[in-house]
């Protein structure tokens, strides 16, 4: 591999629906390795003085942001379907894509459940759905037992902390060397930049 990226991403952000669901696919073509980094977004918008997405706190913008996801999802062949309530609890998934790390399969859950989530409209917070999840992306359901495991639990903390400490304020948000590129329509900036075209 020619470089590596960072993708940072939290599972109730719909636009890191779209990044998942291209990243990899993409950073192979650029020989550029991905590390897949799950946080909580939660604690980065309390240091705001928000309590939920800035999606519901400012209505237009969320009536635009719903309207941009119909429109890119429809361009790229995605399936999409407003997940409710919205934002959805992500930290069982996000537990859950840590343990699926330990297996070397964290893409491959990842993108599951984003698909179950912004592709079915599924509530990610249920077990029942993680489990289905589990066993599309190949894995074993014993891994929900491994997601509560304090080892995991920390990890989680760890690498929110870690992404604040980063200077990261909203997913997805991509680190190539020192670089912090933000938002799906950045991949492809990031992913230039850690192939070495430098900007």
């Amino acid at each position: 591999m020619r470089g590596r990226l960072t993708f940072w991403f939290e599972f109730a952000s719909t636009y890191s629906y779209l990044s998942a669901m291209r990243i990899g696919e993409m950073a192979a073509g650029r020989s550029v390795a991905v590390t897949w980094k799950p946080f909580l977004l939660g604690p980065v918008f309390a240091a705001q003085g928000w309590d939920t997405s800035p999606f519901n706190i400012y209505p237009a913008k969320g009536r635009y942001m719903w309207r941009d996801m119909e429109r890119i999802c429809a361009a790229r062949g995605l399936p999409f379907r407003r997940p409710d309530p919205f934002p959805q609890n992500g930290l069982k998934a996000a537990r859950l894509a840590l343990a699926a790390a330990e297996q070397n399969r964290i893409e491959a859950f990842t993108k599951t459940v984003f698909q179950a989530q912004f592709g079915d409209g599924a509530d990610i917070s249920s077990d029942a759905v993680l489990q289905g999840c589990l066993r599309r992306a190949g894995l074993d359901e014993a891994l929900m037992l491994r997601a509560r495991a304090p080892a995991i639990k920390s990890a989680l903390r760890t690498q929110t902390e870690e992404a604040i400490a980063a200077g990261i304020f909203g997913a997805p948000s991509f680190i190539s060397g020192a670089e912090l590129f933000w938002g799906d329509d950045r991949l492809e900036q990031a992913l230039e930049h850690a192939a070495g075209h430098q900007i």
